[in-house]
């Protein structure tokens, strides 16, 4: 069956760096658009990153633009999310998630991860 796995969450100070990643398996990897999603305390979860199947095209939220970059190794099947410069603001869980076709909601994500807790101390 599909899994996504998330791993490399922690604590950190204010202004430090994590780098998350999310190995997959039992899916055609370079089929999917991987993206990430937060949920911070007491909010909805919120788009974060995304990246296409070639590798090239990214998106991210205004949030995190400039200080968070979304990678993918096909190859490896593995989407990372490198965080520099991280802010209180940005504690939250972290989840990536697999999308089979583009110009999809949230809500239409075919694959989930089980989630990193990022906490950034002040």
């Amino acid at each position: 069956q599909v899994q996504l796995v998330e791993s490399g969450g922690g604590l950190v100070q204010a202004g430090g760096s994590l780098t998350l990643t999310c190995a997959a398996s039992g899916l055609t990897f370079s089929s999917f658009i991987m993206s990430w999603f937060r949920q911070r305390p007491g909010y909805d979860r919120e788009f974060v990153a995304a990246i296409y199947r070639n590798g090239i095209s990214t998106y991210y939220a205004d949030s995190v633009k400039g200080r968070f970059t979304i990678s993918r190794d096909n190859a490896k099947k593995t989407v990372y999310l490198q965080m520099n410069s991280l802010k209180p603001e940005d504690t939250a869980v972290y989840y990536c998630a697999a999308a089979a076709r583009t110009n999809t909601t949230m809500a239409e994500y075919d694959y989930w991860g089980q989630g990193t807790q990022v906490t950034v101390s002040s």
